[in-house]
């Protein structure tokens, strides 16, 4: 097979991803919490609490999802953030809570954990847009309580680039593509129940 042609592929696969998680996604980005994390009226009250949703989130992924990966994804280690969400968390004096189950994942296959992985990896790129609302606070201006929706900072582009050719070459070679996209729906899923119900 060309090169030309297997780039079709992966980007017909990725459209295709794309296209049939978006309701999920936009119904997540609707919530009330998620969007007071983008509003002109955000308190701080807001940033910590979503923070601590997130925290539940990646979490589960580093716990539950990161194993399936720990041979496959070179940069994998890189990509941990729930020790940037307890940093920030800790600067902004937030009280230590229990940490809450977001995905139940008992006998998920591996196409099934890549889907959920995709979702929690490109919330990486919104944490940049987020970024820029929050640093209007003086406090939060600088590098201080800000390290998750960092990100990767200027790697976040290639960060990104990597991960979906990981998960397009990975879709190629076992044909798992309805799975993937399974486990994107049920992460955006899970991610908005658990939202809605803290």
């Amino acid at each position: 097979m060309s090169t030309n042609t297997t780039s079709a592929i992966a980007s017909s696969f990725l459209n295709d991803l794309k296209t049939q998680t978006s309701d999920s996604h936009k119904k997540l980005e609707e919530l009330p919490v998620s969007m007071s994390i983008m509003s002109p009226d955000m308190k701080i009250e807001d940033y910590r609490y979503y923070l601590s949703l997130m925290h539940d989130v990646h979490n589960d992924t580093e716990g539950l999802i990161f194993p399936f990966f720990a041979n496959a994804i070179e940069d994998l280690e890189q990509r941990r953030k729930k020790h940037l969400i307890e940093n920030d968390l800790l600067f902004l004096n937030a009280p230590k809570m229990n940490s809450e189950k977001v995905f139940e994942t008992q006998g998920i296959s591996v196409p099934f954990a890549l889907g959920i992985l995709y979702v929690v990896e490109g919330s990486t790129l919104g944490g940049r847009f987020i970024l820029k609302n929050v640093s209007k606070f003086p406090e939060l201006s600088g590098v201080q309580g800000v390290s998750y929706f960092n990100g990767y900072g200027e790697k976040t582009g290639s960060f990104w680039k990597s991960f979906l050719n990981f998960l397009s070459e990975y879709e190629q070679e076992h044909n798992c593509g309805d799975e993937i996209i399974e486990g994107a729906i049920f992460a955006f899923d899970s991610i908005y129940k658990h939202f809605e119900g803290r």
